[in-house]
Parts: C-alpha cells; sequence; structure tokens
C-alpha cells in the first residue's frame, strides 16, 4: 500500500478546536464536552452555561485550526492547500475536504425528534431555503456511547404500534379513529408499502395535530399516567413520556415518542442513523461522528424552526429495533465500529498502564481526541507527549504508536477501512 504523501508531512498535527453551547447541553461543571474544550483551548468554563458539543473537523459552524508555528490558520483552509494529506482515494471521492466531522456530545435534556435529508433532498433544501440548510451534503451518524446514552430512533413494530394505541387513548383523540382503524387494520401480509403508508399517514396527522389540541391532550396524558403511578408502576416509554413534557411542556414531541423505539446503549455500544431516519438523543454523553454536514429537519422537542411537512415526507417508515454495533477488537486493546456508511468509521482504545497499541498506517487522514489520562505517541523517529484534552490531526499514510505508564483513553475517526 503505498499513500503518496511526504514523509515531512507523516506527523502529528494538534489541533484547537470548537464547541456549541446549544440549550439541551450539560452545564459546565458537569460536562465532558466542557471539560475536553477547556484543555484543548485553555479556555475558561463557565460552571452554569450548557456545553453540548465539541467539533472536530472542517465544517463552517465549528471549525478546528492547526496549531503551527505562527498565525492559527482553520484545518479546512490547511487541508485545502495540502490535499495529499487526505489521500488519493479521499480527494478522488470527496475532493480537498475532510468527508467526516467528528464530536462530543453531553446530553442533559432531550434534542429534537429530526431526520437528516439524503444527498438529494440535500441539495433541493439548500438550493430552496439556505438560510435554514446549511449545505447540500447527506449526514449518515454514529453515536458511541460514553455513558449509559439514551435515544429515541426509529419506527416500533407494527405489532408494538397496534398495542400503543390501544394503550394510550390520547393518541387516538388527537388523530381520530379513522386513522387508528387503518393501523389496526393493516398487517405485514398487506405489503411493505401499504404498511409504509398507513404509518405515515397516521404519523403526518399526528405531528400537523394543531397545538391547541395537542396542548390539551398531552395534560390529559400526563393527569393519567401521574394517577395510574399511583396503583403500578409506569413502563419505561410511560416514564419517558413524562420527563419530556417536563422539558418540553406541550409538544408534540411528547407524545410522538410512543412511535419511536426507546433505546439505551451502554458505555462502549453504538447506534448508528441513515438518512431519513427519525430519532432523538435524549440523555448521556457520547462520540458521536458523520459525514460533513450540519443538515437537521426537525419536528418535535424544539424551540427551534420545525418543518413537519418535509420531515413527515422524508422519513423512510422502516420499522423495528435498531442494530447496536459492540465493536470489532482490531488488537487486545482497540475495537472498531464500522456504520454501513464510507464516510467513517471509529476506533476506541483503551490502554492500562505499560501497554501500547499500534495504529497502523491507512490510505485515509484520521483525528484523534484523548478522553482520558496521558502518554506518548510515537511517529517515525519522533515522540510527543499526549494528554487528556489534545486532538491530533492523522496524514493518510502515517502510523502511529501510542504507549502510557500510567492510563490513556482515545478515539480516532477516519474514513472507512470498507472503502480501501
Amino acid at each position: 500500500m503505498e499513500v503518496q504523501v511526504p514523509a515531512k508531512q507523516k506527523r502529528l498535527r494538534r489541533l484547537r478546536c470548537s464547541v456549541q453551547n446549544y440549550d439541551w447541553g450539560r452545564l459546565g461543571s458537569e460536562s465532558t464536552v466542557a471539560r475536553l474544550f477547556s484543555l484543548n483551548s485553555e479556555a475558561e468554563v463557565q460552571l452554569d452555561k450548557p456545553y453540548a458539543e465539541f467539533w472536530m473537523g472542517t465544517h463552517g459552524s465549528g471549525p478546528s485550526f492547526v496549531i503551527e508555528e505562527g498565525e492559527p490558520r482553520t484545518l479546512k483552509s490547511w487541508i485545502s492547500d495540502n490535499p495529499n494529506v487526505l489521500g488519493d482515494k479521499v480527494v478522488e471521492k470527496w475532493g480537498s475536504d475532510l468527508p467526516f466531522l467528528f464530536k462530543v456530545l453531553s446530553v442533559a435534556k432531550a434534542l429534537s425528534i429530526q431526520a437528516h435529508p439524503d444527498k438529494e433532498l440535500a441539495r433541493t433544501l439548500y438550493k430552496l431555503q439556505p438560510h435554514v440548510y446549511k449545505d447540500d451534503n447527506h449526514k449518515p451518524e454514529m453515536a458511541l456511547a460514553l455513558t449509559e446514552f439514551q435515544a429515541l430512533c426509529g419506527f416500533v413494530s407494527l405489532e408494538e404500534l397496534k398495542i400503543v394505541l390501544k394503550d394510550v387513548p390520547e393518541i387516538v383523540e388527537l388523530v381520530g379513529n379513522e386513522y387508528v382503524n387503518q393501523v389496526l387494520d393493516v398487517s405485514e401480509q398487506d405489503g411493505k408499502e401499504k404498511v409504509k403508508s398507513v404509518l405515515q399517514s397516521i404519523f403526518t396527522q399526528l405531528m400537523s395535530a394543531s397545538k391547541e389540541m395537542v396542548s390539551k391532550v398531552i395534560t390529559k396524558l400526563k393527569n393519567r399516567l401521574q394517577m395510574e403511578s399511583q396503583v403500578r408502576q409506569l413502563m419505561d416509554k410511560e416514564q419517558l413520556v413524562l420527563r419530556l413534557e417536563k422539558q418540553y411542556p406541550g409538544d408534540v414531541g411528547v407524545i410522538s415518542a410512543f412511535f419511536f423505539n426507546y433505546v439505551k446503549l451502554n458505555p462502549g455500544e453504538a447506534l448508528y442513523l441513515g438518512a431519513n431516519e427519525p430519532h432523538a438523543y435524549i440523555y448521556g454523553e457520547c462520540i458521536e461522528c458523520m459525514a460533513t454536514s450540519d443538515n437537521v429537519v426537525r419536528a418535535g422537542l424544539t424551540p427551534k424552526h420545525r418543518d413537519v411537512q418535509t420531515l413527515c415526507s422524508m422519513l423512510t417508515y422502516k420499522q423495528g429495533f435498531p442494530e447496536i454495533l459492540q465493536g470489532v477488537p482490531v488488537n487486545p486493546y482497540t475495537r472498531r465500529y464500522l456504520p454501513p456508511f464510507d464516510e467513517f468509521e471509529v476506533d476506541c482504545c483503551s490502554l492500562p498502564k505499560g501497554a501500547s497499541a499500534m495504529f497502523p498506517e491507512v490510505e485515509g487522514p484520521s483525528i484523534f481526541v484523548v478522553t482520558e489520562g496521558e502518554g506518548t505517541a510515537y511517529v517515525r523517529a519522533s515522540e510527543e507527549q499526549v494528554r487528556e484534552g489534545d486532538v491530533l490531526f492523522a496524514p493518510a499514510g502515517t502510523e502511529i504508536i501510542f504507549g502510557t505508564s500510567s492510563q490513556l483513553k482515545l478515539y480516532r475517526a477516519g474514513v472507512n477501512s470498507r472503502l480501501f
């Protein structure tokens, strides 16, 4: 394997990265994002301010900067001047920009019910509403849990949805008997398109209900569940709905949660999301990787712009529980998470005292973030100290060995190895 990167460029570049203070983030005093950002940029953390996302990459909404002698410059402009650091295949497929965006998320309250458009829809939305949809790329993504991580993701099975409609009278009141009966009467034997059509109809009806009607029905739902909790143990989804109602009172997203799978990831488990799949992160901290885009179509659990019509028309309406990735061992200390997307993969490396791990040279670029501990990175004949909060860019064709005399935990994002 030969990657045409000059030897002098086969070294690590330290990055200074950006933070996003969205209101759903954890407060600075308890946010991993705040801690990493503070260590990375030597910035003071405001303890009572939310720190939601730590961005590592080239996206204009949260750029990273290469720390070199002289003026810092954006990673995007540095790559643009040195495209060979991406490797030939990456440049051929995506041009002279990083195809992935790497993040750490600290989630205190639910993010919006949302989906990310495929490439064709992204181009259309960007053309029609560039003030809302900031780029023309698709945004498949993967979340890898650092703590227990909760999310709503994809539609529940037809069988489960029928049980929901029988057990939650407030949904019937909101959408009407006609739509409910269509779901109760349909079966898998009627074919995928028929089931999809019925699900799309009832979900669109739900999400399009008037604010007044939604608010009234959610108040009824809340009162019923609070009364029933005196005499029975509420189910997980019911408890979640009450939590969401406290965070977003009167929001249609509260009642729509019954339509989605409630996923709880343990640390080290990952969830991937393709284009046009509905989801909402609920609580916890994770590493996230995605194609380089910030396109989001929202329809609930948010004070931001909602585009209900676009969301309801774009979804795949696939049903059933999502695949959970456990990671595949690539050496004794490293697991690799491979989603079905070309743009990215993620490695998790956890080194105990005295251990080392090699990351062999690959034909694409990598970004590493150190989340715990300290150690040494060895590249060619040089070595440098790394510690929590450090973010490093590795050009294509760079072999790296990490070692530690205490302990070291780091994550790597790179182009999916299935591409090479």
